[in-house]
């Protein structure tokens, strides 16, 4: 660990780093977000950083489970330009980790009684703009008036902090102890963008420009802002959650509408991938397993697909081919690209097809129909349930992903992690992290197919079921697929790497600040 930090320069200096997000696990998840909240910031903070969060006090935080005493009573928010109109009342309470390796990063919480405490949902709410604007705001006033801490560099997460760039450039901008902090955006989820519509499907005439200070909170203009775009444009450098989605976004296909600000923008958008946690998706540890197994002990791993079989209500057989499939159930996910193919496929191979999520009940129920026509070899497990997938990533040969798009992606790499090998969709973040198989090379990670067409998925499936045949080359095509590091250290240390750039950045831009007053 010394090493690293020798290398990366941060015993000179102990960069702070604060991320806004409206999601952090354990204290409140909804998807990958809280993850990424949880795991990036405590790789960061291993590798010397001090990097902490801020998140919305909501009612569904366990407080009793988590101390968190105040660190700043009545907190006087303004909601408008200028501070025009009354603030809101808010206070801000502190989680100190007891152990850095395993716990949360330390955590501040902004607390809010009608936007936040009333609140068991994360979102959902109409008015989820006031209460996102609100953490922006409520964050830069809370950094505003503490005296023990100031960050660096702030991470905005999504069109929930998007507003806080804005904010920072317009009403703060000539606060000195707030506007020498840099800022990045990073987007997991463009698609939502802080507005009724998308951007592609609004009137030219209800557009936001992206101009000019956040609105006052409780105006009609408010529901027209587009965060996602503002946060875009008052960033200091904006990064995606993967490369290939970082180049993808520029084009019409991806960019959601805001393509042309991207083409606009391209030189301060960056891409890294997300990782994954090392320490509770590891099959050498896992309580939620059958068999804990590894490489040097891969046939352990067949236990797990005997237990699933079990569980499931299948007969249970390891010389099965078996495909799992762990997502949202929509057709941003691909699936209504395998309901036409896979009856044919299941008949020809005897397979089995494991079904695991939730999400449109259109697809969800062409799923349960294939259950009832192939009792024994299909099992649509509409439900979630956290504990599940392990075993699914553990049990199953190999686990299906044919996304339409996908920024990131964490269960490609999840499931490598535990041996299944991936047939995805060459697209974001799965095109950054699974290499297709090359039989003569003896390399490759997953089966890879370019278009959005179910008999390019169908051939795609039937390579990985045709290597699977092949039981010793499958077994060291699953090491190779365990052995990739996804680790956060990993990415961490690329997040090292964009903070000092920022950073850079920022210097430059103050310096051109400097120079002009003194013309």
């Amino acid at each position: 660990m010394k090493n690293v930090i020798d290398l990366l320069g941060l015993h000179k200096q102990r960069m702070k780093i604060l991320f806004v997000s409206s999601e952090e696990a354990p204290f409140a998840k909804v998807g990958g977000l809280g993850e990424v909240a949880f795991s990036l910031p405590r790789a960061l903070v291993q590798l010397g950083y001090d990097a902490r969060v801020i998140i919305p006090l909501y009612a569904s935080v366990e407080q009793s489970r988590f101390k968190m005493p105040y660190v700043h009573k009545n907190l006087l928010v303004p909601t408008a330009p200028g501070g025009k109109s009354e603030p809101l009342l808010c206070n801000v309470r502190k989680y100190i980790p007891k152990d850095a390796r395993h716990d949360p990063v330390t955590t501040y919480f902004l607390e809010n009684r009608e936007y936040y405490e009333l609140r068991s949902n994360v979102y959902g709410y109409i008015d989820d703009r006031i209460r996102f604007a609100l953490l922006s705001r409520g964050c830069l006033e809370f950094l505003k008036h503490s005296k023990d801490w100031l960050p660096d560099i702030i991470v905005c997460a999504d069109w929930m902090s998007g507003y806080l760039p804005n904010f920072l450039k317009t009403e703060y901008a000539d606060d000195a102890r707030l506007n020498k902090i840099a800022t990045i955006l990073s987007i997991h989820n463009l698609e939502a963008q802080g507005t009724n519509k998308p951007e592609r499907f609004t009137p030219e005439n209800e557009k936001d420009d992206g101009s000019g200070p956040v609105p006052d909170f409780f105006s009609k203009r408010m529901n027209l802002l587009n965060s996602m775009k503002r946060g875009i444009m008052y960033a200091d450098l904006v990064n995606t959650v993967s490369p290939t989605y970082a180049r993808e976004i520029a084009t019409e296909e991806y960019g959601a509408g805001l393509e042309n600000l991207f083409r606009e923008n391209l030189g301060k958008v960056r891409g890294i991938l997300n990782g994954i946690d090392y320490q509770t998706n590891n099959p050498a540890t896992d309580n939620l397993l059958a068999a804990k197994f590894t490489t040097r002990n891969l046939d352990a791993r067949f236990k797990n697909k005997l237990a699933l079989q079990k569980r499931l209500g299948l007969p249970q057989n390891t010389n099965t081919f078996m495909m799992g499939v762990v997502s949202r159930i929509t057709r941003q996910k691909g699936l209504d690209l395998l309901l036409p193919i896979i009856e044919p496929f299941l008949k020809t191979t005897k397979s089995q097809l494991v079904v695991v999520g939730t999400g449109d009940s259109e697809i969800m129920d062409e799923f349960r129909a294939l259950e009832k026509k192939f009792p024994e070899q299909v099992v649509a497990y509409m439900q979630y349930e956290e504990k599940l997938p392990h075993l699914v990533f553990a049990g199953c040969d190999t686990l299906l992903i044919p996304s339409k798009f996908e920024p990131s992606g964490l269960v490609q790499m999840e499931a490598m992690r535990y041996g299944a090998i991936p047939v995805a969709r060459k697209t974001g973040g799965l095109a950054d992290t699974i290499d297709d198989l090359s039989p003569e090379l003896g390399s490759g990670t997953g089966f890879l197919f370019e278009n959005m067409d179910s008999n390019e998925l169908l051939i795609a499936i039937t390579r990985a079921f045709t290597y699977w045949c092949h039981h010793a080359e499958w077994k060291n095509f699953q090491k190779r697929a365990m052995e990739r590091d996804f680790s956060w250290f990993s990415s961490a240390r690329q997040y090292a790497e964009l903070f000092k750039e920022v950073i850079k950045l920022k210097s430059k831009e103050e310096n051109k600040k400097t120079r002009r007053r003194r013309v």
